[in-house]
């Protein structure tokens, strides 16, 4: 039975060790990556979550051989070389972005018939660009519904056109979507393809570069966001591959520390990270934190208060989220700039920050991509709404936590278990640090 709500009392920090659960984004990339390769290979440390079970069922009604083991974090498949078995089904994606964009892509040249939907939330994310682009060089794709958004029903083509053009400032998800099918389209032909204007949240971009290379594919790309694939490749499946931790995930934590003063300590995520949250640690020592890391962990604490910033989190959306609370126990004013990418996410993010961060007493700013918090003397206490959305949750807990210089509020945490769709056990690892 699902709780509706969750009462978070007012808290201290104890130090503490945390080993994080694998990165949801390297997660359902490496699922889709093998499920297209040649070969078997077995993934360890995999996320199992609502976004990445998903994905392991899409692909399985694909055609795919998946076998899975949740407890032991590891799924074993059997790559289809390109060419999905299934040519005829219905997928439903939930709201993992991370599945229904390169779902799409991948089923586009597929020959098949499929149809793909999922939460009410989804069919409200945009993915007009992805499907145009796709479009423009063959491919058949009809909205179910509304233009522009999903259901989407993907007809049986073939690719007119090996130059392909996509638009970076809405999400990096539709360059990563092109990358990872870019095998399917690149037969006989050499793919091109083409961003246009500026592209958001390069860092993911790069996880998906770094990855593509580690299955074997040869992509030269260059500083004007143009890409050029190889054509006749196909992924080659190393026998096993280990998923890093969720470096998201990891600044809940490492937020938890660098207000509270006490020593926490982050294991699976350190200097060799492929991922752009990271950059994390760097936002925490200019906010005042003390922070030591090796190749796959770190560690945080502080002596001071800390010391609210201006600056410019386009590379790093999510972790973005994470400073927006600890600017309620910061000294100064933060200013958190160009975030409009929030917008499109599982909720309209800027909105919903801004109303759940004023019921704290916050002073809140929102403008069209930047959010301006100014934190109150003393949290008032507060019901958190979380619009179906996972990281409102774990954020707005961090706001019951005490530090050193100013009080936690007693927190109701409404719709908790939207924390499943990259973090199931996220309140229960929160509660082994708090005391």
């Amino acid at each position: 039975m699902l709780v509706n709500s969750l009462n978070l009392k007012q808290s201290n920090v104890k130090a503490g060790i945390i080993n994080l659960p694998g990165s949801k984004s390297i997660s359902n990339r490496v699922l889709l990556i093998s499920a297209l390769g040649k070969g078997e290979i077995k993934i360890k440390n995999l996320l199992f979550s609502d976004d990445t079970k998903v994905m392991i069922a899409s692909l399985k009604k694909l055609g795919v051989k998946i076998k899975h083991n949740e407890a032991l974090k590891e799924c074993t498949i059997l790559g289809c070389n390109n060419s999905f078995p299934n040519k005829n089904c219905e997928l439903y994606v939930g709201n993992a972005g991370t599945a229904i964009r390169p779902l799409t892509a991948s089923l586009s040249f597929n020959g098949g018939k499929y149809k793909i939907n999922g939460t009410t939330r989804m069919h409200e994310r945009p993915i007009g660009d992805l499907v145009s682009s796709l479009n423009h060089i063959g491919a058949k794709i009809d909205y179910a519904k509304v233009k522009n958004y999903p259901p989407l029903i993907i007809n049986s083509a073939e690719i007119t056109n090996h130059k392909i053009s996509i638009r970076g400032d809405v999400s990096s998800q539709f360059l990563t979507s092109l990358l990872i099918a870019s095998p399917t389209f690149s037969k006989n032909n050499k793919l091109e393809i083409q961003v246009n204007g500026s592209l958001i949240s390069k860092p993911y971009v790069n996880i998906t570069l770094q990855l593509l290379k580690f299955f074997g594919l040869n992509v030269l790309a260059n500083k004007n966001n143009f890409f050029s694939i190889k054509e006749n490749q196909i992924y080659s499946n190393p026998k096993e591959i280990y998923i890093e931790g969720d470096a998201s995930s990891a600044t809940y934590f490492l937020a938890a520390g660098a207000l509270s003063g006490k020593l926490i300590r982050v294991n699976g995520v350190g200097n060799n990270s492929i991922q752009g949250d990271i950059k994390f640690i760097e936002i925490l020592t200019k906010m005042g934190a003390i922070i030591k890391a090796g190749d796959d962990w770190i560690e945080v604490s502080s002596d001071k208060q800390l010391i609210a910033i201006d600056d410019d989190f386009n590379d790093i959306p999510d972790a973005a989220m994470t400073v927006a609370i600890l600017a309620l126990y910061a000294k100064g004013r933060t200013v958190i700039r160009n975030i409009g990418s929030w917008r499109v996410k599982e909720t309209d993010r800027l909105s919903a920050m801004a109303v759940e961060l004023k019921k704290l007493g916050a002073q809140v700013i929102e403008g069209e991509d930047f959010l301006q918090i100014e934190s109150p003397s003393k949290l008032h206490d507060a019901t958190i709404d979380t619009y179906d959305d996972h990281r409102m949750a774990m954020c707005f807990s961090l706001a019951s936590l005490n530090s050193n210089f100013k009080e936690g509020a007693n927190i109701v945490i409404n719709d908790p278990h939207c924390v499943n769709k990259t973090f199931p056990n996220y309140f229960k690892i929160l509660n082994t640090i708090i005391e």
